[in-house]
């Protein structure tokens, strides 16, 4: 599977989600295509990878 991405300087080009995290990491993204629309970067939510700092409650992602 691939996504569709619009870099900063306009390119468009179709990566694996590995790849769009990493363009999203370093700050490459302008926006990308979800299934019903466009996500714009620094707009619409997205999910991270990275740890959230401001979320105190357990860790239930990997068993109990």
């Amino acid at each position: 599977m691939t996504i569709q991405v619009e870099l900063i300087d306009g390119t468009i080009c179709r990566v694996a989600p590995k790849g769009l995290e990493l363009l999203l990491g370093y700050e490459r993204v302008k926006r990308f295509r979800r299934n019903s629309c466009w996500v714009l970067v620094g707009r619409d939510p997205i999910r991270t990878t990275d740890d959230d700092p401001e979320y105190a409650g357990p860790e239930r992602r990997f068993g109990p």
